[in-house]
């Protein structure tokens, strides 16, 4: 990596959760606390590398059909974080949380607030939280957004457009990656990584290193990246 060019903005689906607790003959609940603690050692490791921002994918507006226990599970991971703020990692980082919050509760919708109005002064590494997010549901609430602040619908443009999606501001996606050897991205920043560089992995998010994180940015940095031209 040394060598090459780092992504400014890597997105993460964090996959496979379910399937290794079932591997292990443990609850899927299982599979999501130790995938909390991938996603903590993966932040730590962006931080380190300098990447500019990183986006995870921690609940997608389609999850809310899993079994009533495990969106409870999923939800209290996500309290038990929101109550540990960004002590743990000592470093100036920048926190957004992007997707509709009109469901999740006045406390979770409160901390969240909270923790963006505490970050929001940094200059390190942002780190997003994809959280009852999709990638159709994004663009949807972008044009609704432009259209109430009285916008030309004839004439938008891609920059509008990119303006008031829950990104805004921030630089498209270079990097996608999916462990758990799914091959599709599930509805996620569907706008923001059209261009992405996609690296699909064969482990198990709970599983996922620092040493995963670095092969795929060093795939990335293989990939000849056109953007349409020659």
């Amino acid at each position: 990596m040394e060598s090459g060019v780092l992504p400014r903005h890597i997105g993460i689906i964090m996959d496979g959760n379910g399937r290794w607790a079932k591997k292990r003959l443990l609850p899927r609940t299982a599979g999501h606390v130790q995938g909390a603690k991938a996603f903590r050692k993966c932040l730590r490791h962006c931080i380190d590398l300098g990447i500019e921002c990183v986006t995870f994918y921690a609940f997608s507006t389609e999850n809310w059909k899993r079994p009533k226990d495990e969106v409870d599970a999923i939800m209290k991971l996500f309290s038990d974080y929101l109550d540990e703020g960004l002590d743990m990692y000592e470093k100036d980082v920048v926190m957004r949380f992007i997707g509709d919050r009109t469901p999740l509760s006045e406390s979770l919708k409160q901390r969240m607030e909270k923790l963006e109005r505490e970050t929001a002064g940094n200059s390190g590494t942002t780190c997003c939280l994809a959280v009852n997010y999709g990638g159709r549901d994004d663009i949807l609430h972008a044009v609704k957004t432009l259209s109430e602040r009285g916008e030309d619908i004839s004439a938008l443009t891609e920059d509008s457009i990119s303006s008031a999606l829950y990104t805004a501001g921030l630089p498209d996606v270079d990097l996608l990656i999916r462990p758990s050897g799914e091959q599709r991205i599930s509805n996620f920043l569907i706008w923001q990584a059209a261009y992405a560089e996609y690296v699909f992995m064969d482990v198990l998010w709970p599983d996922f290193t620092e040493k995963d994180l670095d092969t795929a940015i060093e795939i990335f940095e293989g990939r000849n990246r056109r953007f349409g031209g020659l």
